[in-house]
């Protein structure tokens, strides 16, 4: 099958939105503030050189945001339409999101993935991240709308 990828835009906002819908993990990772199109646009300007969608038939199939501080990279959401996965479309946006990163000057990157996403760790873990088990990852919330986590 044929795709192409691209820069995100905050055009594509409602086609991303609905691709996140597409899928239970992508759905219990997004937040009413941060992933708003508010949200999006603030992220896509402060990242816009970062970010990527592969396109079939006119279609938005699969996505990542990834961007930095300056000194360390992040990816945030990684999602490929389930009728379209185990194609190296994810792969394939990571690469692009790591290569990008690295023409930024960003030598580390590091992603956050539910624990219990068997499928998520796995696919990360052969595209080389590893767990840090040497470090707790510390949350707090500063706007009501915006779930804490368990």
């Amino acid at each position: 099958m044929e795709y192409t990828t691209k820069l995100v835009t905050i055009d594509d906002y409602d086609a991303i939105f609905a691709l996140w819908d597409s899928t239970e993990q992508s759905r219990r990772a997004l937040n009413p503030v941060d992933d708003s199109r508010e949200g999006i646009d603030r992220y896509l300007q402060r990242n816009p050189n970062t970010c990527f969608a592969t396109i079939m038939d006119g279609k938005i199939i699969g996505v990542i945001l990834s961007g930095h501080d300056g000194r360390r990279g992040i990816i945030h959401h990684l999602c490929v339409h389930p009728d379209f996965r185990r194609m190296g479309i994810a792969s394939r946006l990571v690469a692009m999101a790591e290569e990008a990163l690295q023409k930024e000057g960003i030598q580390k990157v590091f992603g956050l993935v539910f624990k219990d996403n068997d499928v998520a760790n796995i696919f990360w873990e052969k595209q080389g991240y590893m767990v840090r088990t040497n470090l707790n990852y510390r949350n707090k919330s500063m706007n009501h709308l915006i779930p804490v986590g368990k």
